[in-house]
């Protein structure tokens, strides 16, 4: 068994990836404490949009639960009324539309009774329905109906500015595009995508969408002041994988030769590499907000840092995607970020994480690239999803897959296995899920591969239960081998013959094993024997050929 280093430290997703052939960042720096950075004002695009009211939760407000369910139509609706200024006049809709209302309205409250009522009566608004009388409410909403909503919310028209096949493309023309990916989606999808539209124009004017909410009075000025800050994104390139950018979409660089929260880019260097500094900023659900901070330069001029690092634009990038200092005199490099990293805590030793450091889990009920858990189990295990995937020291993103749930929204894999959060984890580092049910893990990326089986002159082998599989699927062994199992994971794994005996028992079995735990078994006859794991049948099943 491998050793854990006792000293827990916790490895937080998304940390600057530099080449390979790069010195680590700051290596050749004094160990002395850093200066000190102060924090900025710092939101992220779902804080902002429940700040201002755009996004309202359920009964509890806006928590990870409820940005993790799925978007219905009806909300989609609401949310379009709420964009236009027009949805006090729904609830209170007692119009003519009530006594002519879609098939299917009372699936929902009588308030929102109303509001289909208002939609029925108003098809100027595009919410027709979807054929045969019915609005189907409680649908869940795809990326390409969500933008169609907010470019309709921004002024533009079906069929005249833009066809439906064509929405996605036509969005990212306009500054639209950032969970255009997502498929169907969730309300943190929508809360990100709905503060992405806020600050667009208006056609033909020059208000943005949240001028003209303070306009109609449905978010009041003080609080659309506080939104109107610069923007961090997130942008994404086929060669340099997923890295930071400003609002407009211009690259953000290190500098190596910088220290933690000091510059040393300074005369003609700081000419060529401008500083970046927003007094405030808006940031994606996916960054943190509290590792950006302000430092102060020997010049006096105001600087922002993420994790430390002083930020930079390149003065030869000319538009946005540009990442023409990629690499420059190799101390340049933009600022990757990678949606998953690898957290260590001494009971466990290393877990996945998220770019948060929450605690991913897996299922031992699902089998590969197919999620099990649905309704009850998702509102308690919420999906992981995330398109921002990067090799690092511990993982590869080649691991990593994308799977789309039967209700089409995607899921992040690794390895085969869908992720998940775990409700009742508050904060990073928690993992209070871990082995609920004895089927809920966190997932050790770190985990070597076993061996090939050792072979001893008492005809011994060994086979490994690891990562929720037998290390030897197929397994060749002589007549009166012994073989010994060793379970490597924090679940409990056993051994079970498929074949069974005349009085209905398998022909053989041992008890379930905790981790580093062992049990064998001797075959003293010829034969191909099937067998599996008990608790994780779907997923552990091998084979042992005795010749």
């Amino acid at each position: 068994m491998n050793k854990r280093n006792k000293t827990a430290s916790l490895l937080i997703a998304g940390a600057i990836t530099l080449s390979g052939a790069l010195p680590a960042w700051a290596a050749d720096q004094p160990t002395t404490a850093a200066p000190a950075a102060t924090a900025a004002s710092v939101k992220t695009d779902v804080q902002v949009a429940a700040d201002l009211g755009v996004i309202q939760g359920d009964g509890n407000g806006v928590t990870d639960s409820y940005l993790a369910k799925a978007t219905t139509r009806l909300q989609a609706a609401i949310l379009f009324l709420r964009l236009k200024g027009l949805e006090a006049e729904a609830l209170a809709y007692m119009g003519p539309g009530m006594g002519d209302n879609f098939s299917d309205a009372k699936l929902v409250s009588e308030s929102n009774q109303m509001v289909l009522g208002y939609l029925k009566a108003n098809p100027q608004l595009g919410w027709t329905g979807t054929g045969n009388g019915k609005f189907e409410p409680m649908a869940q909403i795809t990326a390409q109906q969500y933008y169609k909503v907010l470019l309709e919310s921004l002024g533009y028209k079906q069929d005249t500015d833009f066809t439906y096949d064509n929405v996605l493309t036509y969005a990212k023309t306009v500054g639209l595009g950032q969970v255009a990916k997502a498929g169907a989606l969730r309300n943190g999808h929508i809360a990100s995508a709905t503060v992405e539209a806020l600050k667009l124009k208006v056609k033909g004017g020059t208000a943005t969408l949240l001028d003209s909410l303070v306009q109609s009075k449905v978010v009041s000025a003080d609080k659309a002041a506080l939104a109107k800050v610069s923007a961090i994104k997130i942008a994404s390139d086929a060669t340099l994988g997923s890295f930071l950018t400003d609002e407009a979409g211009k690259t953000l660089y290190l500098y190596t030769k910088d220290s933690t929260n000091v510059s040393t880019c300074k005369d003609q260097c700081a000419v060529n590499w401008p500083i970046y500094y927003a007094e405030s900023l808006q940031v994606p659900a996916e960054l943190k907000a509290e590792d950006f901070k302000t430092i102060v330069r020997e010049d006096g001029k105001k600087q922002t840092t993420y994790k430390g690092i002083p930020l930079y634009y390149f003065v030869k990038d000319e538009k946005a995607g540009d990442t023409k200092g990629q690499g420059v005199n190799n101390v340049w490099y933009v600022i990757n970020h990678s949606g998953v990293g690898v957290a260590s805590q001494d009971a466990l030793g290393k877990f996945l994480v998220d770019s948060r450091g929450k605690s991913l889990y897996l299922y031992t009920k699902d089998n590969k690239d197919v999620s099990v858990c649905k309704g009850k189990c998702e509102d308690a295990w919420p999906i992981f999803y995330t398109e921002n995937l990067k090799d690092t020291a511990d993982l590869k993103a080649a691991d990593f897959g994308t799977i789309v749930r039967e209700d089409g929204t995607k899921q992040t894999t690794y390895k085969g296995w869908p992720l998940y959060y775990y409700v009742k984890d508050v904060k990073a580092g928690d993992v209070t899920g871990q082995g609920v049910g004895n089927v809920w893990y966190v997932i050790d990326p770190t985990t070597a591969k076993t061996a090939a089986p050792v072979q001893t002159a008492a005809k011994e082998y060994q086979v490994s239960m690891t990562g929720f599989a037998f290390s030897e699927k197929e397994l060749t062994v002589e007549v009166g081998s012994k073989v010994t199992f060793t379970n490597m994971d924090p679940a409990k794994h056993n051994v079970v013959s498929d074949a069974l005996n005349a009085d209905g028992k398998p022909l053989f079995e041992l008890p379930l094993l905790a981790k580093g735990e062992s049990g064998s078994l001797v075959f003293d006859k010829p034969g191909t024997y099937t067998y599996y794991c008990m608790p994780h049948k779907n997923m552990m099943k091998a084979t042992i050929i005795v010749k």
